[in-house]
């Protein structure tokens, strides 16, 4: 599989993993700052964006596909930034080839399972009239009773591609929403296993996916880590504050 990637600056590699229903063009804007003191490639995982179709969808096989990209296209260890989804595929790639990470940054998430669950989110897009809409605002208009949060709408939306002649998502969403007690778990790892390089798990305030209870699991994990909330963030940090997000990775990075 070869993954897609966007491009951004120069210097040291960083890998940017979106989150479940994102794909690299939610982080443009973060890639370019973020690319002024590196080289940052911001991946479509499986299944997302640009990227292939797969069959099915876990951590381990995403964890393999990045690192299959950072043996072919980086050839050394990258710093790699991870949100909700993606953070979990970074942690599994850290604890499974420690090698290829410099370091590492989690954006709220942790490594356990979660009740939060975005199959609503994929019903409504599924269900959305692809087939007969004559235009993009028919088909976040028919999502709006099932999705009323208008900027969920909006970053939904991000995944419609097409137009008069016809449109469709570029999600996998029939896998997505098989996978979904996969993507909501995490994979059981030994109790020796740890990633010894530096990490930062970076959550927003108001978001409640990481929590003071989830913090022994973590070091245990990452005994190098250390924790910031960004006040006035919820689980889309990078999107509610950008310029505390880019501060603090950044500063993380320059390290």
């Amino acid at each position: 599989m070869r993954l897609n990637v966007t491009e951004a600056g120069s210097g040291k590699p960083l890998i940017i993993l979106h989150g479940l229903l994102g794909s690299s063009r939610n982080w443009g804007g973060i890639a370019t700052k973020l690319g002024e003191s590196r080289r940052v490639m911001a991946l479509d995982l499986p299944n997302h964006g640009s990227s292939p179709w797969t069959e099915g969808m876990d951590y381990p096989s995403m964890a393999r596909e990045v690192a299959r990209f950072i043996d072919e296209q980086v050839g050394g260890p990258a710093a790699v930034v991870g949100h909700s989804m993606g953070g979990k595929a970074a942690m599994v790639l850290a604890l499974t080839r420690p090698e290829l990470v410099e370091r590492l940054v989690v954006v709220d998430i942790a490594p356990v399972s979660y009740t939060h669950t975005f199959a609503p989110y994929i019903k409504a897009m599924r269900a959305a009239p692809l087939g007969t809409a004559e235009r993009r605002g028919d088909i976040e208009a028919a999502m709006a009773g099932m999705i009323p949060d208008p900027r969920v709408r909006a970053f939904l939306m991000q995944n419609l591609e097409g137009g008069a002649g016809g449109y469709r998502w570029r999600a996998n969403l029939a896998v997505l929403g098989a996978a979904m007690e996969d993507i909501l778990s995490f994979p059981r790892f030994p109790d020796e296993a740890h990633y010894d390089g530096p990490a930062l798990f970076l959550h927003g305030a108001e978001s409640d996916y990481v929590l003071p209870s989830h913090e022994d699991l973590i070091l245990a994990l990452f005994p190098k880590v250390r924790f910031h909330a960004i006040e006035g963030a919820n689980h889309w940090v990078h999107a509610d504050k950008p310029a505390e997000f880019i501060d603090a990775v950044a500063g993380f990075l320059a390290e």
